[in-house]
């Protein structure tokens, strides 16, 4: 900090000083009111900030989960408002959320969702590559006994365990093309078998 600098902060803080005094001097009186005032403005004014910058988390939480509709073998799945699509499935009957995701090949699953349907990470083998978003991570291969969307039930369908950060599973193009139709319609994904 050079003179120059110094001089400024100096002359900021003795306008501060000087404005406080004035502000005390005018509202001694009632001083206990306006320092309630002042309060209550700054808690709104922290209040909005926060609810500003949680709004992502506070509007998935609050807000309802839309949900997919099953009429026979054709499902009906509405966009989520993140813009993706989610399809609640059952894997080797364990609940798992997956993304659909166009882009990816396979089924992978997440290292997290691996362990609650029964495959211990110390027990594959990451021999596979993925190159994703994030670079590139090491893959394993699995075989799920069972995969169950509403009343479609497939069996030994084979999937991929991510040893990357995934915090979501990702339903890829190997189990999409199982379905005769893939429509996207009105916010809706629709499904047919």
């Amino acid at each position: 900090m050079d003179g120059y600098d110094f001089g400024r902060l100096t002359y900021l803080v003795l306008l501060g000083a000087a404005l406080l005094m004035w502000f005390f001097t005018q509202n001694r009186q009632s001083l206990g009111k306006t320092l309630q005032m002042v309060m209550a403005w700054v808690f709104i004014f922290i209040g909005v900030i926060a609810i500003v910058g949680l709004w992502g988390d506070i509007r998935s939480t609050v807000s309802t989960t839309p949900q997919m509709a099953v009429s026979g073998n054709v499902i009906e799945v509405p966009r989520s408002f993140d813009g993706h699509y989610y399809l609640p499935m059952l894997v080797n009957g364990k609940p798992v959320t997956f993304l659909v995701d166009t882009g990816a090949s396979q089924i992978v699953l997440s290292p997290r969702d691996a362990q609650r349907v029964g495959f211990d990470a110390d027990q594959v083998t990451f021999h596979g590559r993925a190159s994703t978003a994030n670079g590139v991570v090491r893959t394993a291969p699995v075989r799920l006994d069972s995969l169950a969307l509403g009343p479609i039930t497939d069996s030994n369908v084979s999937a991929w365990i991510n040893e990357g950060d995934l915090d979501q599973s990702l339903l890829g193009m190997d189990y999409l093309h199982r379905f005769s139709n893939i429509q996207f319609s009105d916010g809706r994904m629709i499904l047919s078998r």
